[in-house]
Parts: structure tokens; C-alpha cells; sequence
């Protein structure tokens, strides 16, 4: 018999937090770090958004911290709650960041989508089981407050809207950019870095075989042949399978235990982490296609 939802009588509207905390840390902990990994990897398809990343050269030069202090920060708030002392900081702390560069609110918005629609897309296609209706309406309602605390204007109302949202935009912006393909390689070699070194070939070739073909037009990235799509689908799918054959997982898996995060072993402290630009170091009016 399948698993269901632990979380089935609850009601999103009132429990979003927790019923979004249960699906990252319990019910899918490994499909949502893949595919947030993957939703802010589209985001440098987006020239403003990936030529801006180039030229701060944090994500080429900090591959590493910079992926530890994005998924930490984004992580803190869901574990402790948006009234929580930590999880104002950490919110604090994504917005004193975001505010020292010239970032439009469409790009924010854009990316605040996709950190909807991605997992969405990506459970449907490769989770053991599908989302229900009350955890799509929770993920969009976690997303809603969060976009709040970080001043985003025109946030969607539910998940179709975050979908045209995305979808339009990525058809409108997504262009190959240089700067953005340096961010996308290092991003590329990082996840490689996770698995053994001789793994690193395959490991490229998987990560281009789950790209679709705008993702992968705009970065010029070469398009993997139909063994390699199907057999890195396949396997996603074949994973899928065994895990909604194992019993329900009782601990949380949190972000900050997965040994893929490694600038912080001794522990980490909320408001010292990312950048401390003293001025905008990048013209964002200089920023090409």
C-alpha cells in the first residue's frame, strides 16, 4: 500500500509551515534540495539575474559557501518559523544582501516562482508520489509569506498563477549570456564535487539530460543523446519506486546535515553569513544580453 500524506488533516490555509517543513525535511528532503538546486540554476538563464551573479564572482570564486549560505538561509526561516528571532535574521540577512545590488522586483518575483513551480514540476515527474492538492496550496502560501518579508510586489495568488508567471518569463528573458555561463559551469562542478571524482563525467551528462531545451539553448549547452536522457530519467524514476516502497521516514532530514553542505562544521551563525558589499559593486544598468 502506498504511503499518504502525514499531513492530510491539516489545513494549508492555517498549518502552511509546518505542512512545508513536513514535505522538505520528512515526506521529500532529497527531491526538494534537487530541485531548489535546480530552481535557482534556471534563475542564471535570466541575463540580469546571471550576468549580475558573474560579476560579483561570488558563485565562481565561494561556489561552495555561496550554494552553503543560500540554502541555509533560505532553510532557517522553515525550520523556526517566520515570528521566530532566527528566522527574521535570516530574512534580514537575504534582504541586506539583495538590497546592496539594483535588482528589479520582476526578478525577484521571477525567482520566488520558481521556487514554487521547480519542485512542483520535479515531484510530479520523479517523487515517489504526487503532491496533493493541500501541499501545493502550502507551498504556494509558504512562498506568499515569504515574498512578503522580502517587499516582492505582485506575487501570484495561487499556483497557476506562479506557473504563467515563470513560464512567460523564461520564454521572454532566457538568452545566453557569458558571465551566466561561468556561473552555470561552476554550479555544474560543485554538484559534480559531491560525488566521487571518477562519477564527474556521468555527473555532467545527468545534470544536461534533466535540463529542457530552453534551459539548455540558453546556457549553449550541448544536448545529451536519447540513451543518456533515458537512462538519467529512468533512474530517477527507478529511485521513485524504491523509496515509496520504504517505511515513512520518522527523523527531519535537514539542509544543514547533509554532508554536500560543508563551509559551516562547526555550526553557523545566521547574521554573518553571505556578502557585505559596503556599495553596489555592480552597475545593473551595465549589465548586457
Amino acid at each position: 500500500m502506498a504511503k499518504a500524506s502525514r499531513n492530510a488533516h491539516l489545513d494549508p490555509e492555517v498549518d502552511f509551515v509546518r505542512i512545508y517543513r513536513d514535505l522538505t525535511t520528512l515526506e521529500f528532503p532529497w527531491d526538494f534540495n534537487q530541485a531548489l538546486s535546480f530552481a535557482l540554476f534556471r534563475t542564471y538563464a535570466v541575463p540580469s539575474i546571471g550576468a549580475l551573479l558573474h560579476r560579483t564572482a561570488e558563485f565562481e570564486n565561494r561556489t561552495q559557501k555561496r550554494y552553503d549560505d543560500t540554502a541555509l538561509l533560505l532553510e532557517v526561516p522553515l525550520t523556526t518559523g517566520f515570528d521566530d528571532d532566527r528566522g527574521r535574521a535570516a530574512i534580514r540577512r537575504i534582504n541586506q544582501m539583495h538590497r546592496s545590488y539594483d535588482i528589479s522586483n520582476d526578478d525577484m518575483l521571477y525567482v520566488l516562482s520558481t521556487f514554487v513551480v521547480v519542485p512542483q514540476r520535479w515531484i510530479d515527474r520523479y517523487g515517489w508520489r504526487k503532491l496533493t492538492a493541500a501541499e501545493l496550496r502550502a507551498s504556494v502560501l509558504y512562498y506568499r509569506t515569504l515574498g512578503k518579508h522580502m517587499a516582492i510586489k505582485g506575487i501570484p495568488e495561487d499556483y497557476l498563477g506562479f506557473a504563467k508567471l515563470m513560464d512567460d518569463y523564461e520564454r521572454d528573458h532566457f538568452a545566453y549570456d557569458g558571465g551566466a555561463r561561468k556561473v552555470a559551469d561552476a554550479t555544474k562542478a560543485l554538484l559534480a564535487s559531491f560525488y566521487p571524482r571518477p562519477l564527474a563525467p556521468a555527473i555532467d551528462v545527468f545534470s544536461r539530460a534533466i535540463m529542457d531545451e530552453p534551459l539548455l539553448a540558453a546556457f549553449r549547452y550541448d544536448r545529451p543523446n536519447a540513451v543518456a536522457r533515458a537512462l538519467s530519467n529512468g533512474g530517477l524514476k527507478l529511485r521513485a519506486a524504491v523509496v515509496a516502497k520504504l517505511p515513512p521516514r520518522r527523523k527531519p532530514l535537514h539542509v544543514y546535515e547533509m554532508s554536500r553542505i560543508k563551509s559551516y562544521p562547526g555550526g553557523f551563525t545566521v547574521e554573518q553569513m553571505g556578502t557585505f558589499p559596503t556599495a553596489c559593486p555592480v552597475d545593473h544598468n551595465a549589465l548586457t544580453t
